[in-house]
């Protein structure tokens, strides 16, 4: 696909790097060409404008745009509307698959149109990564991570073989096998470019490396300066065909960083401490783009993990300048010279390039901290942006335990001689592309491990070990150290390469240990190096669930408990008889640096990535059909047709106003994408458990959510089916439970919403504050409108979900001023009536919303739509933006 448009302002340059010439499109140039001085943009910005300056085409993107975008220094905003390009786009399993099924579907559309099926295919790159597909059923053994992929590929089968079937069938489109690692450290470590290079044009064009990607973390490539940010797989897929990614031009709050990390803090701590400062802030919807002179002192491990976190802290990305520490690590990940040369040129030529002499950029607002400060810290029971020292965890966890119905009650673990107690930690996992991308926390946690192990200490019997890297690499380094060895000996064997525990693929614990915690109901712990801990998320039986740097998950395996005090109780006994502290075998900061300067080698990435598209011989055998339409198979239960495109007319119908609908949930606040949309175990006694049975599915073979969002039929009824969920208009019940109106009868919120639609009754969803955090996840908005619910009216919500719900053909409304559903003395047993919509929408209206009480009486209320955007009306008006896309397709062709 071309990359540039009409260059009404003249901008194209050329650039000479060594013996190659590149065209790119000057800022500087455009400066002169009327624009200003756009200097002291804030690089993420600068991203942006050199997007429109190529792609403007007096359509999508305008000379107006791109003058927007430079007048933004002026009042450090805009409500501005842009048509925004990545050059790529990144897939996990977990999405990926149904967005695959999406497109495969959008070709079966297309044939029943009369249209042609090759016209659904990436325009833009894309790649997928399988790597949210394996579990920790076997753990603590050297046989751990060969009985999991075997297990992996057995579960998986029908998954991998569409896929396979689409690495074939689409071109554009690239499949990293399983077990090569996650997504984004893929990403950082091969993948991004920093500056990417199209030939399409004729001339060489470069510009800078931009992408979607369909999960949330996608930011942890904002560590090395690749602007991108998590999407929903329905944004992805338009991303794929070609279509913008529609956008306010956002403020950006610069974060000022000075000093270094003192002597016993990790990065971990440090985004943790970002996090919390972050969304005490505010950034929802927003830039944050790290500045001042501690950037200096951070490696790009330690700027990606900050970024990494940034949906943590609600922003869209958390962006890093280009710098020398960029291009060191560019050179020391093996990527080609060729590639590095042009990626400082490139910047330094675009104003792009960060020195310790630049002058700051202009931020809409700011905030600082001396990294120095930075203390050892947690983040939980609950949620990521609750910090907590690490001085006062034991402290703070008593408090929580309190409110979560624990104590001090204990029971017998049967055919052992120990008690499982309140408190204690049965889950101990070193996981995640947040921390393992950082080969210092890494380093650190095998050194800890080996020091504990020389002082005779040995992980608590009750808590399950894990270690799951982020890519092969890790192995390489912590082998070569010999720490592997010693991690191995606490238990923390290599479990596999993927996002387990933090995804909620944590693997079941022993038949015993459940039957303990059931017992008495104990309230047990998840220590997991990770970046998401909501509730229901990790395993279903911890309530309470800690993050924490790689070295304090090995610590806390050691202890076994959260009301141990690490900073002044004992983690137990050495070989010696005496008692062994946390301060007695935590590493220095210059022991890790010895180690991590011994065992990292460039040839290590090098070799790694050399045949990164192979995969194992398991991937290799794995078989499939071809064609450029996919051969549904109706007996199975991972990979279904969806619905969305059925009895699909060419022309869309006209908007409706919504008339009588009931309440099928009243929700409370920070309901996560988790909440909505699980990604954990199937529960064999849900609605989902049940299709599973009738399809003669042993539950031994249900595998989780995730692995099977290819199957609309499961994901419907996984809908709200959350442990933890709590519907206000169900009162007393919990785990995704509904009450019919008017019969008053209680029962799955799935078998509700089938009740209603037997009955042509429609639906909508009540909350609170923070509705949609979490992950990028889309089905937790196509389970919404596949249940029927035709808006869902809340507080706030979070960026990426809201904008999945347009997507989707789901209205968004917002409560205006201090109005909540509280307020309202709503009870779920009320008829809504949505007013006003078929007239006509605009982007931000105000909606008439009539509610009745089931007295008569009624009033009506005003809130605010959150279709935020004239492409956003497109998609809803359409039923929702893969409609949108197709019927686009088929009148170009």
């Amino acid at each position: 696909m071309a990359v540039t448009g009409h260059d009404t302002l003249k901008t194209r340059r050329q650039l000479k790097v060594g013996s190659k010439s590149y065209d790119y499109f000057s800022l500087e140039a455009a400066g002169k060409a009327g624009l200003g001085d756009v200097s002291r943009l804030p690089f993420s910005l600068k991203v942006l404008l050199e997007n429109l300056l190529r792609w403007e085409d007096g359509r999508t993107v305008t000379v107006d745009d791109v003058k927007a975008l430079a007048a933004w220094l002026k009042d450090k905003y805009s409500d501005r509307e842009i048509a925004y390009r990545p050059a790529r786009v990144l897939m996990q399993d977990f999405t990926g698959v149904p967005a695959v099924v999406d497109l495969a579907a959008m070709r079966d559309a297309m044939v029943a149109l009369g249209g042609d099926p090759t016209k659904i295919n990436p325009l833009s790159p894309v790649d997928l990564v399988i790597d949210h597909s394996v579990m920790v059923d076997s753990f603590g053994s050297p046989k751990a991570f060969a009985d999991n992929v075997s297990l992996e590929f057995e579960r998986n089968g029908e998954r991998y073989e569409f896929l396979r079937w689409g690495q074939d069938a689409f071109s554009n489109f690239r499949v990293v096998p399983p077990g090569t690692g996650i997504c984004h450290q893929v990403n950082l470590e091969y993948l991004a470019q920093v500056v990417w290079t199209n030939s399409a044009d004729g001339p060489t064009v470069a510009y800078p490396d931009t992408l979607v990607g369909t999960d949330s973390h996608t930011t942890m490539v904002n560590g090395m300066a690749v602007l991108g940010w998590g999407v929903g797989g329905i944004e992805a897929e338009a991303a794929m065909l070609g279509q913008p990614v529609s956008m306010l031009i956002p403020e950006v709050v610069g974060f000022r960083l000075t000093g270094k990390p003192k002597e016993g803090t990790t990065a971990t701590d440090v985004v943790l401490t970002v996090t919390q400062m972050l969304r005490k802030k505010g950034v929802v919807g927003k830039f944050v783009e790290f500045y001042g002179p501690g950037l200096s002192g951070l490696t790009l491990a330690d700027r990606a993990t900050i970024a990494n976190m940034a949906p943590e802290y609600g922003a869209t990305c958390g962006f890093f300048p280009i710098d020398g520490e960029t291009i060191k690590y560019l050179k020391f990940s093996g990527r080609d010279a060729d590639r590095v040369a042009l990626v400082e040129a490139y910047a330094k030529a675009q104003g792009m390039w960060r020195e310790d002499s630049t002058p700051d950029p202009v931020f809409t607002d700011t905030l600082e901290l001396d990294l120095n400060t930075v203390e050892p810290s947690l983040a939980g029971p609950k949620r990521p942006q609750d910090r907590v020292l690490l001085s006062a965890t034991s402290g703070a966890f008593g408090a929580a335990l309190k409110e979560m119905g624990g104590g001090d009650r204990s029971v017998p673990v049967a055919g052992t001689n120990y008690e499982l107690k309140d408190g204690d930690v049965v889950i101990a996992a070193i996981t995640s592309c947040t921390n393992t991308s950082n080969p210092a926390v890494l380093i650190a946690a095998g050194l800890l491990a080996k020091n504990a192990v020389a002082k005779g200490l040995t992980t608590k019997p009750w808590v399950k070990t894990s270690l799951a890297p982020g890519s092969q690499v890790v192995t390489d380094y912590l082998e070569k150290a010999g720490l592997q060895v010693e991690l191995d000996k606490l238990g923390f064997n290599l479990v596999g390469y993927g996002c387990t525990t933090c995804i909620g693929n944590s693997g079941p614990l022993s038949d015993e240990i459940i039957a303990a915690v059931e017992a008495k109901d104990l309230v047990v712990a998840a220590v997991l190096s990770g970046n998401r801990n909501f509730e229901g998320r990790v395993s279903p039986q911890t309530k309470a669930n800690y993050l924490a740097s790689p070295p304090l998950v090995v610590a806390y395996a050691l202890a076994g408990s959260m009301k141990v005090d690490l900073t002044k109780d004992p983690l137990g006994t050495g070989k010696d008889g005496k008692p062994v502290y946390l301060r007695d075998i935590w590493p220095s900061n210059q022991d890790i640096a010895e180690e991590m300067n011994r065992s990292l080698t460039p040839e290590m990435f090098r070799k790694r990535y050399a045949n990164v598209f192979e995969g194992p011989a398991e991937w290799r055998k794995v078989k499939t059909t071809t064609g450029l339409t996919y051969k549904w198979s109706p007996g199975s239960t991972y990979v279904k047709n969806p619905p969305y495109f059925e009895n699909m007319p060419k022309e869309p119908g006209k908007i409706t106003d919504v008339k009588k609908a009931r309440v099928l949930a009243l929700l409370g606040d920070s309901i996560t994408t988790d909440h909505i949309s699980p990604a954990g175990n199937i529960k064999k006694d849900g609605p989902a458990g049940d299709y599973l049975l009738q399809h003669q599915v042993r539950p031994a073979d249900f595998n989780s959510y995730g692995a099977r969002r290819g199957n609309h039929e499961i994901m419907m009824r996984g809908t709200f089916a959350n442990i933890r969920l709590k519907n206000e208009a169900a009162a007393g019940t919990s785990g995704g439970m509904a009450k019919h109106f008017p019969s008053g009868q209680v029962m799955s919120i799935y078998d509700a919403a089938m009740k209603y639609k037997d009955e042509g009754v429609p639906l909508v969803v009540f909350g609170g504050k923070e509705y949609g955090t979490g992950s990028s996840r889309d089905w937790a908005a196509k389970g919404t409108i596949l249940l029927g619910i035709k808006a869902v009216i809340v507080e706030s919500f979070e960026r990426i979900h809201r904008s999945n719900l347009v997507g989707m053909g789901v209205l968004p409304l917002q409560f205006k001023g201090d109005m909540t559903r509280k307020s309202l003395n709503l009870v779920g047993d009320e008829i809504v009536d949505i007013e006003g919509i078929a007239a006509g929408i605009k982007p931000r209206m105000d909606v008439n919303v009539k509610i009745t009480r089931a007295d008569g009486k009624s009033e009506t209320i005003q809130v605010l739509c959150r279709i935020d955007t004239a492409d956003e009306i497109e998609y809803y008006r359409h039923g929702g933006i893969l409609q949108y896309v197709l019927r686009g397709l088929m009148k170009a062709a």
